[in-house]
C-alpha cells in the first residue's frame, strides 16, 4: 500500500526553503539553471530599456537653420534611413526623434520599407495660409541608407504631386549632390524618366501603397525646375 503525502502551500513552502541543494543533484543543477535564466531575462530587460530610451534621442547632427548652400546643394534632414518602416517624425520643441504615435503605439508601414531617405528640406515652412499643410517639404533622397538625424547635401530631380485623402502632398525627389555617392547617376528629371523609368514607376507605387490601397492619389510629376521653385516658395531662408 502506498501511502500518499500531502502538503499545504505554506509546508511546501517551509521545505523548499530548508531543503539544502546538494551540489551536482538535479535539485542543484535546476536551481542554478533558474537563476541563470533569471539574470538573463534581467539583461534583456535592461537592454530593451535602453532600447525605448533610444526610440526618443537627441539629434546627432545639428539641423542646418537655412535652406541653400554655397556651392548650389540643398539641406535635407533624415528621419527615416532608407529600408526602414517605423515612421519618426522631428520633434521641434524637444529636438528629438520621436516615432509617430497610433493609437499608443509606433507607426510602422503595412508595406515594403522606405525606398530611399525620407525626411524634410531644412528651413522651410508649408504655410497653411498659402495652401500648405503648416509642415516642412517632403524629401526622398533615393541613396544609400543613412543613419535617422543625418543632414544630406542634395540634389532635387522631380516632384511627385500626390494628395492624400484631399489635401495636396508633394513629394521632393532628390540624390546626393556629391555624384560619388549617387546610385543613380541623374541630375534631371529628363534622364531619370527615361535611363530609369523603372526606378521612377517603383517610387510612383510606393508612396500610391503605402498608406493602404486608395489613400494616395496621383495627380502626376514635375521636373527639377519645379522642384526647385517649389522649395524656394517654402523657404524661410530668404
Amino acid at each position: 500500500m502506498i501511502n500518499k503525502c500531502t502538503y499545504t502551500d505554506a509546508q511546501m513552502s517551509n521545505i523548499i526553503a530548508v531543503t539544502p541543494f546538494r551540489v551536482g543533484s538535479l535539485s542543484y543543477q535546476v536551481h542554478i539553471f533558474n537563476k541563470t535564466v533569471f539574470a538573463c531575462l534581467l539583461v534583456v530587460l535592461a537592454l530593451m530599456s535602453a532600447c525605448q530610451a533610444e526610440s526618443e534621442t537627441k539629434t546627432k547632427t545639428p539641423i542646418p537653420t537655412t535652406t541653400f548652400n554655397e556651392d548650389g546643394s540643398i539641406n535635407a534632414y533624415i528621419e527615416i534611413p532608407a529600408g526602414g518602416n517605423v515612421k519618426y517624425e522631428y520633434n521641434k520643441e524637444k529636438q528629438t526623434l520621436e516615432p509617430d504615435q497610433v493609437n499608443n503605439k509606433d507607426r510602422v508601414i503595412d508595406f515594403l520599407p522606405y525606398l530611399g531617405n525620407y525626411g524634410f528640406i531644412t528651413a522651410t515652412n508649408m504655410d497653411t495660409a498659402q495652401g500648405g499643410d503648416g509642415d516642412a517639404l517632403d524629401v526622398l533622397v533615393l541613396s544609400e541608407s543613412v543613419e535617422k538625424g543625418a543632414v544630406m547635401r542634395i540634389l532635387p530631380i522631380a516632384v511627385i504631386l500626390l494628395e492624400d485623402r484631399g489635401q495636396k502632398d508633394h513629394k521632393i525627389i532628390a540624390v546626393p549632390f556629391d555624384a560619388a555617392k549617387r546610385t543613380i547617376n541623374v541630375e534631371k528629371f529628363s534622364a531619370f524618366i527615361t535611363r530609369y523609368n523603372a526606378a521612377q514607376f517603383i517610387v510612383q507605387e510606393w508612396f500610391l501603397n503605402y498608406k493602404g490601397v486608395g489613400a494616395m492619389k496621383l495627380k502626376g510629376w514635375k521636373d527639377e525646375q519645379y522642384a526647385l521653385k517649389e522649395i524656394k516658395r517654402w523657404s524661410t531662408d530668404q
